[in-house]
């Protein structure tokens, strides 16, 4: 994919540089390409040849960007990435705390370069505190943010909601807006700057309506007890007589009486919507009644309706939703169908992107565009500071 290849959308003209890792930073350069940004990722080198992904295009958090491969043990592989990061508005990596610095490739030493440059840091625990040096994973860091705990039914273990609060929620997400704030920081000022995105900060943040109800006494501490953690039954999912699931929201007094009424419950003899002490008798109520029905049958009865109900899809059933298709939010990108980028934008829209590149795919491209002559490329590959995508 050359630089005239790259999709438009409204961060068109930002080149950002990808240190490569695992997880949340990957998915912020997700979200950037997908918006026009020219993402161009540096990944490692091996004795001269790349590390190439058995197939590349099931990279979806690869999709949209260059690849460059190089040895950042090499001085000179280390010398041709700060040229690099000179020539682009930011750059991003998620090593622990000092592994940056040590590479090379500090904040310092790449703003010395180009003062102007905004340099994200995508860790758990951030740049600096007691746990900061630790290791640590998604689950880690929403335990420690608060957010794993209330996630759970009544009487049970908290439930691991995967790794999306904290890697791609609280991290991915508030790197890629912390860094797009910074550049136009940047642009209005001339400076540079660090972007400290921590999952621990971002994980709390997506707590801030909880605390707020906490305080306000509308929340309790005991899980599965409350109206948006299964504890209310207009607010929960049923099981279905063919094993699906029905997801139900009628929270509003208004959509709580079309949900009964779909039900068939509207003439029946039942506790109030917000009499807890009986919202166990409720709930098991509605399991029984939903569990006559298919999901699909129900499904059918609420389409429509404000009642706030939908089947709960399997993840290989959304494409094909009638919702997702009208909207097309899922596309075929190289034979894998996965989410069209998001949000939307009615002037500049960006377009398809493309599959993820193999692991240095672009290596020869890239240090051409920073001034690099031939000869100078083949240097650099012979002594295994880059090296390219190698294909069969």
């Amino acid at each position: 994919m050359s630089a005239a290849d790259r999709p438009s959308g409204p961060l068109d003209g930002v080149r950002i540089v990808e240190l490569s890792g695992i997880g949340p930073g990957p998915f912020a350069g997700m979200l950037l390409a997908d918006l026009g940004a020219e993402v161009i990722r540096v990944d490692r080198a091996k004795g001269g040849s790349m590390l190439q992904a058995a197939e590349p295009r099931l990279d979806v958090l690869g999709r949209g960007k260059r690849s460059i491969a190089v040895d950042l043990k090499n001085p000179e592989g280390v010398a041709t990435v700060l040229d690099l990061i000179a020539s682009a508005e930011a750059v991003f990596e998620g090593y622990r705390p000092g592994v940056a610095e040590r590479l090379g490739l500090g904040p310092e030493v790449c703003m010395e370069r180009n003062p102007a440059l905004v340099f994200g840091r995508m860790t758990g625990w951030g740049q600096t505190g007691p746990m900061a040096p630790m290791a640590g994973h998604d689950i880690d860091y929403i335990s420690i943010a608060g957010a794993l705990h209330p996630i759970g039914r009544a009487g049970q273990p908290p439930t691991p909601p995967l790794n999306l609060v904290g890697d791609f929620g609280g991290g991915g997400i508030f790197l890629a807006f912390g860094m797009v704030c910074a550049i136009l920081s940047a642009r209005t000022t001339g400076i540079g700057q660090v972007v400290d995105a921590a999952m621990v900060d971002g994980a709390s943040i997506l707590m801030a309506p909880f605390v707020a109800m906490r305080a306000s006494g509308m929340w309790s501490n005991e899980r599965g007890t409350n109206m948006l953690d299964s504890g209310a039954p207009f607010y929960d999912a049923y099981r279905t007589v063919d094993g699906g699931y029905l997801a139900v929201g009628a929270i509003e007094p208004q959509f709580y009486a079309m949900l009964l009424e779909g039900l068939g419950l509207a003439g029946e003899d039942l506790p109030g919507q917000m009499d807890r002490e009986n919202w166990p008798v409720l709930k098991a109520r509605f399991a029984e009644v939903i569990g006559g029905r298919t999901r699909d049958e129900w499904a059918a009865v609420f389409e429509g309706s404000d009642a706030c109900v939908a089947p709960v899809l399997e993840p290989d059933e959304v494409p094909q939703n009638r919702h997702m298709k009208a909207r097309e939010s899922f596309v075929d990108i190289a034979g894998l169908v996965q989410p069209r980028p998001a949000p939307r934008f009615s002037a500049t829209p960006p377009i398809d992107p493309a599959p993820a590149q193999a692991n240095g795919e672009d290596t020869r491209t890239v240090l051409s565009e920073l001034g690099y002559s031939a000869d100078r490329v083949e240097e650099l590959l012979s002594r295994g500071a880059v090296a390219e995508a190698v294909h069969a």
